[in-house]
């Protein structure tokens, strides 16, 4: 008998896509082995109504044998039944604000859902280490599934202009650390490509130290495969992320990358990505122009990330998820 998933999802918003994207790309594999179903919750936003709104709406369907919570939305756990899975992509920037609202974030999207669903997924052994600190007690229902390269994303070699480079910038919010980036860029003849709404204080950056720019936002993904394709190096110097997809994203297009040597970033890149400390900007600059010189560097780079990606084919993150489903519709 086949298994029946249902997929719950966040209310869709057209500046994020992430996460409908990861799974898209997870559902196209898996469509061969289980039945699925997708729920799209009707209201946006982590306030205790909103909550209370999407938690009274749910119905759950009398098909479903495995809930899974996909992002986001984890309070869903407490409506979804024993027999679901919930996964979590990162911590940190979900707990913060005041000592009232983490103490809210922490039980209503934490500890609360821990109790309830039967697995946790995370997506890097740094998540992972994270999350264990916040929810001890449930430590023992959390793995690691990482997440897959997106089928859209195809080799697509291209000759890099090192006189003129276009470098690509994805995510515009606080631990993309673009504001030591532009800093680390100043002096360096290049187009940007922005993926993100910028904020004033930015905008002021990129003024100041004349760096040309374009910025695109509220794009379909198919938009952000061409930026990947356009671009001659992205570079991804985050102060933190729980994944870091840009990172195998451009490895998948071909291009070189520049990115943290902290946290997940270090997990998922290895020795195929240039590691900086990103809070350095000397680093970040000497990184840029190190690229932007050493073809043999490039090459190796290039090939390397060839190499990483083969840890993220779809094939392998779905057969870790059908693994999960099965021990949680059996258990």
């Amino acid at each position: 008998m086949r298994l029946n998933v249902n997929y719950i999802f966040r209310k869709r918003l057209a500046q994020y896509n992430s996460i409908e994207e990861l799974f898209g790309t997870l559902q196209t594999r898996l469509k061969c082995d289980v039945d699925l179903d997708n729920q799209e919750l009707k209201f946006s936003g982590g306030s205790p109504l909103v909550v209370l709104k999407n938690i009274f709406s749910f119905k759950n369907r009398s098909a479903t044998q495995v809930n899974h919570i996909t992002g986001d939305v984890n309070y869903m756990a407490l409506v979804t039944g024993k027999t679901s899975v919930l996964t979590i992509h990162d911590v940190r920037s979900v707990l913060r604000g005041s000592i009232l609202k983490r103490f809210y974030l922490k039980l209503v999207w934490f500890t609360l859902p821990a109790l309830f669903v039967k697995r946790i997924t995370v997506i890097s052994e740094f998540t992972k280490l994270e999350l264990s600190q916040v929810i001890p007690f449930a430590a023992h229902k959390i793995s690691v599934v990482y997440n897959p390269v997106n089928s859209q994303l195809v080799y697509c070699p291209k000759e890099i202009n090192t006189s003129y480079p276009h470098i690509l910038l994805i995510g515009t919010k606080v631990n993309k650390n673009l504001e030591r980036i532009f800093e680390a860029l100043n002096g360096i003849p290049c187009q940007l490509t922005i993926i993100g709404q910028l904020t004033a204080d930015q905008l002021g950056l990129l003024k100041r130290y004349q760096l040309n720019y374009k910025c695109m936002f509220q794009i379909p993904y198919s938009a952000i495969v061409e930026a990947y394709k356009s671009c001659d190096l992205v570079l991804f110097a985050s102060t933190y992320e729980g994944f870091g997809m840009p990172i195998i994203e451009a490895q998948a297009i071909g291009r070189p990358v520049i990115t943290s040597h902290i946290g997940a970033m270090k997990e998922i890149a290895g020795s195929s990505a240039y590691l900086v400390d990103p809070y350095n900007v000397k680093e970040i600059n000497t990184a840029v122009k190190t690229i932007l010189s050493d073809k043999a560097l490039r090459d190796e780079l290039i090939q390397k990330g060839q190499l990483n990606i083969k840890r993220f084919h779809i094939n392998k993150i779905a057969k870790d998820y059908l693994n999960i489903y099965k021990e949680v519709a059996h258990a």
